[in-house]
């Protein structure tokens, strides 16, 4: 029988959908208060390949993504989720907007793949708990990225997947300094 070992730590990191520099400044602040520094940051991407958030958000929609310096436990995401799921709503409130302003979508990256936290249910996705689910987005290989048929197609784009290869190096440049303190 084998047993069950701990889970190696995961690099946490954040993708923020937003339209002002200030809510995205706002969004970025939390983030480090719950997830530490940032170590690396994307450039600023234009979404504008669905017209899924501009109901909502309106137009002219940027994302940006985040990796954070510290490593952590994989069992947090769906708390981090919910909690920027309420950040959204707080932010929202604070700034007087009817509908969402920000759209703050944390994720963990593994030597093999790329999981992001969502609140909505699919066949490829996995429930974690208090209706949260992992969202395998897309897979490492020894060349590159390798694509789902599921991956959001802006995760598809050279500039996002270079900046999640960029974090992947570093992750595992991190796991090899701590790979005594890690096991």
């Amino acid at each position: 029988m084998a047993e069950a070992k701990p889970f190696i730590p995961v690099k946490y990191i954040s993708g923020i959908i937003f339209s002002r520099p200030d809510i995205l400044a706002e969004a970025e602040a939390r983030l480090v208060d719950r997830l530490g520094a940032i170590d690396l940051r994307s450039p600023e991407f234009a979404f504008a390949l669905t017209d899924y958030y501009e109901k909502q958000m309106g137009e002219g929609l940027s994302r940006v993504f985040l990796s954070f310096e510290e490593l952590g436990p994989p069992e947090r995401l769906s708390a981090v989720k919910l909690q920027t799921n309420a950040w959204e709503e707080e932010i929202r409130v604070k700034a007087g907007a009817s509908l969402r302003i920000v759209n703050i979508d944390p994720g963990y990256l593994t030597a093999s793949a790329l999981f992001m936290a969502t609140a909505k249910d699919f066949a490829h996705r996995v429930a974690l708990r208090d209706g949260i689910y992992a969202h395998l987005e897309l897979l490492f290989t020894r060349t590159g990225v390798r694509y789902l048929d599921w991956t959001y197609p802006d995760f598809r784009q050279e500039g996002p997947a270079e900046f999640f290869r960029m974090v992947r190096t570093s992750y595992l440049a991190q796991l090899i300094a701590n790979r005594d303190r890690l096991g």
